[in-house]
């Protein structure tokens, strides 16, 4: 096996942004300030401070009132994810509806606990609500109500698109309807570009079935093991009731709550703009050897591209070759719902240099070119398959 020169695969931030000066002297207040508090446990709810400052966050982004005592700190947003539907499920074998593509982090813990899983298409606006439309009525036929919907519709992992309001509007009547709870994952809505940034659920629906999923590991370090729930009385209990753990990392969120004591904004101001930098050299880079074979994402935030290759790429020896040359990257496989092996693949750019990015994009180019069992020219336009 090569040495990687060029990981694409890996989905984490820019770590020469990693502001270790601050951290370190937040360290030593939190340390001098809570020593006492560190030799307890956290309890369900965890860390009071980062709660707080964490429903400021939310609350300031959504324009809407965000009780700190309805919000969990969890060990990472996968506990959230986890744990939410454990609290949700009743029965192994109960069905979820999830996007088509989606995180195989949350796709792997779903399938461990027992759910099945049911994809939703997408397209460049996330899930499409006609297609969950017709799934909602053919399960509800079936009497396979789903327990709830899953969704990362704010720079969608994998493919980087954002849930227009209408959709997300739309999701909700759904939602309503089939009275179907709905589990947002917004764990990427700080590592934001540009553009409007669309409202969460929670701050169109007051429903207090649905339930919000944050994280720190984007825009601060997946090491601290930072994630957070908020949800509404009674759903709130039911995810206590879930909970057997003692409470989160109280060392990291006491520090975490005394590095952003003063909100979020500077920490972004820093990391963002190079974030950015590395996106517009991933896409400039496939635009330059790829367009005329491949189409791909273009995210106004996230870590990562989607890129749809032809149908006939050699999907094994593209990943042969690509070992062989250094490159890391995760298949479209990684991603489907039920493990179909589509023509796709995700590059994330967050940690690598920009010298990574700018030569290893040719290498992968190359690899994708060879792997090919035909000269022909691109056949379509989308991002998404030409079905119905």
């Amino acid at each position: 096996m090569s040495e990687i020169l060029y990981d694409f695969g890996t989905g984490r931030s820019d770590p020469s942004t990693f502001p270790t000066q601050a951290i370190q002297a937040a360290a030593v207040a939190a340390i001098g300030r809570e020593a006492e508090a560190l030799t307890r446990y956290p309890g369900g709810l965890g860390h009071q401070r980062l709660r707080e400052l964490m429903a400021e966050r939310e609350g300031q982004r959504e324009g809407v009132n965000v009780d700190p005592e309805h919000l969990i700190i969890t060990n990472g947003s996968m506990q959230a994810v986890t744990l939410s539907a454990q609290a949700l499920m009743q029965d192994k074998g109960d069905t979820v509806l999830v996007e088509e593509y989606s995180y195989p982090g949350t796709l792997s813990a779903y399938r461990g606990i027992g759910l099945e899983l049911v994809g939703i298409k997408l397209d460049e606006g996330g899930m499409r609500m006609d297609h969950m439309a017709a799934e909602l009525e053919r399960l509800e036929s079936e009497g396979r109500r789903p327990k709830f919907i899953y969704a990362i519709s704010t720079y969608q992992n994998p493919t980087g698109f954002i849930m227009p309001k209408a959709r997300r509007l739309e999701m909700i009547e759904l939602a309503a309807r089939y009275d179907i709870p709905i589990v947002e994952d917004n764990c990427y809505a700080d590592v934001h570009y540009e553009g409007e940034i669309e409202p969460a659920i929670f701050a169109l629906d007051d429903n207090p079935k649905h339930i919000y999923l944050g994280s720190l590991s984007k825009i601060l370090a997946p090491g601290f093991r930072l994630g957070y729930i908020y949800a509404r009385p009674p759903m709130l209990e039911k995810m206590l009731a879930h909970r057997h753990d003692a409470g989160s990392n109280y060392l990291a969120s006491a520090i975490a709550a005394e590095f952003y004591k003063d909100g979020i904004g500077d920490h972004a101001a820093v990391t963002n703009p190079v974030l950015k930098i590395k996106r517009d050299l991933t896409v400039n880079g496939l635009a330059d050897q790829l367009d005329d074979i491949c189409v791909w994402s273009n995210p106004a935030g996230g870590l990562f591209v989607w890129v749809r290759l032809p149908d006939d790429v050699d999907r094994p020896k593209l990943w042969q070759l690509a070992e062989d040359n250094g490159v890391a990257y995760l298949p479209g496989v990684a991603f489907h719902y039920a493990n179909r092996n589509k023509p796709y693949l995700r590059l994330a750019f967050g940690h690598l240099t920009e010298d990574q990015i700018t030569r290893g994009i040719p290498v992968l180019a190359r690899c994708i070119r060879e792997a090919r069992t035909s000269n022909e020219a691109r056949t379509f336009t989308s991002l998404f398959e030409d079905e119905d």
